[in-house]
């Protein structure tokens, strides 16, 4: 049996037997460099290159700023402003809790920390105007998704790492499309919330009221503009523009809300250390299976079959969405990220595809995965606000997946939404 079969054999089985996806990439890429003699002193500098990497240094640094600013309680006066603006529209609540969600995404990057804050904020109002407490954790779950879209977004961070593309083109690349599928996941609210006779709050606020919230809201909104502004007009890279972050939620929380003491920052310092060693191991055992698969032999077979099946691009990123949908459902987007990557970059070089383009193709295909079962952690987030079973949110989740679905079709055939922004702020240029 060659070593990339025992490669793929022995990974399918660790993770159906239920190992930790880290372990199971670390513990089957060592054991085939030993088994076949690939090189045991590559273990050791694949480790070290596949974190030392300063657009990897941004990853930690957004994390701990998004902590920040939820316990700033940030996302808190967001959904305030939104909630006194909708009133009793229909299906109110449920457009503020993608909208918030939009806004909370563009300051956390993560999926799981989105879904947790805005669904602290959100559930509970929506379930005591009348929501089902199933559709209310589905909405916030689902549309927590377009925090990996719509940036700062980590796994925008890590695709430009693997393929060595510009980051900041990346996140340009990711506003219109992350903003489509919100308004996509908007509109399945609204049918829903007409068709069950969802409402917002008991009235909508008055201008006195709607200004004192936007008053108090405004240091939240600018988080966003201030981080993608420095970026977009070259001000600061990614990387130091998550440092700005961290500073920028400092002062909120401390000079302007004082919601922050000394205790409870060491709190979030440990919270934060311990999210980003969990996600940068996830990253050094990825990159050690990768280089692994690469040197057996299953990235030449893996790509020559994809180019076998898929004789244009456009079969091929139809393939490759249906695939990563189908990675979704059981792996992180790390980790598929580095799993599929390194398969997908000569291919893009023979279609002469977009890396940029394709790039927010790749990461709306993971971002749907985060809301879907059996691994959707998204829906085991919202699922323990509400102390429920996976099945019924799941179930409540379908109309928002089919939004976003057909969105992510619309964002893989007009590579404009993606490309427009980056190339008029010169931040890439491409040559096919």
């Amino acid at each position: 049996m060659n070593a990339a079969v025992v490669l793929l054999l022995t990974f399918v089985i660790l993770l159906i037997i239920g190992v930790p996806i880290a372990v199971a990439l670390g513990s089957t890429a060592l054991a085939v460099i030993i088994m076949y003699k690939l090189g045991v002193v590559m273990i050791s500098r694949n480790f070290y290159a596949g974190i030392a990497s300063f657009s990897l240094l941004a990853i930690p640094f957004f994390v701990l700023a998004g902590m920040i600013m939820d316990k700033a309680r940030l996302a808190e006066k967001i959904a305030k402003f939104l909630e006194l603006l909708v009133g009793r529209a229909t299906g109110g609540l449920a457009m503020v809790a993608v909208l918030t969600a939009m806004f909370w995404g563009a300051i956390s990057g993560s999926g799981p920390a989105t879904t947790a804050a805005v669904g602290l904020i959100l559930i509970i109002p929506m379930v005591r105007q009348g929501y089902s407490k199933y559709f209310a954790a589905a909405t916030v779950a689902s549309t927590a998704d377009l925090s990996i879209i719509i940036p700062p977004s980590i796994a925008f961070i890590i695709y430009g790492d693997i393929t060595s593309v510009s980051v900041s083109a990346l996140f340009t690349a990711g506003i219109i499309p992350g903003i489509l599928m919100g308004l996509f996941c908007v509109g399945a609210a609204f049918i829903i919330s007409k068709k069950r006779g969802y409402r917002g709050l008991m009235e909508r606020g008055s201008t006195k009221e709607i200004l004192i919230a936007l008053k108090d809201s405004i240091w939240a909104i600018l988080a966003p503009v201030i981080i993608l502004g420095g970026i977009y007009g070259g001000i600061f890279t990614p990387t130091e523009a998550a440092v700005v972050a961290v500073f920028y939620s400092l002062f909120v929380a401390t000079i302007i809300y004082h919601t922050l003491d000394w205790h409870t920052f060491m709190e979030i310092l440990i919270e934060a250390s311990v999210t980003s060693s969990i996600i940068m191991t996830i990253v050094a055992f990825a990159g050690i299976f990768s280089w692994t698969a690469t040197v057996s032999g299953v990235v030449d077979s893996a790509t020559h079959f994809i180019v076998n099946i898929a004789k244009t691009p456009w079969m091929f990123i139809v393939l490759i969405d249906i695939v990563l949908l189908g990675l979704g459902m059981i792996l992180d987007a790390i980790s598929i990220s580095y799993l599929v990557l390194p398969l997908l970059i000569p291919i893009l070089k023979a279609y002469h595809i977009d890396p940029v383009w394709y790039g927010v193709i790749f990461v709306a295909a993971l971002a749907i995965g985060q809301a879907t079962p059996p691994v959707g952690v998204n829906l085991f987030t919202a699922a323990s606000l509400i102390h429920s079973d996976l099945d019924p949110i799941a179930k409540e989740a379908i109309p928002y997946i089919i939004a976003s679905l057909i969105a992510l079709v619309i964002i893989s055939f007009i590579p404009a939404l993606s490309t427009y922004l980056p190339l008029h702020a010169g931040l890439y240029k491409f040559v096919p």
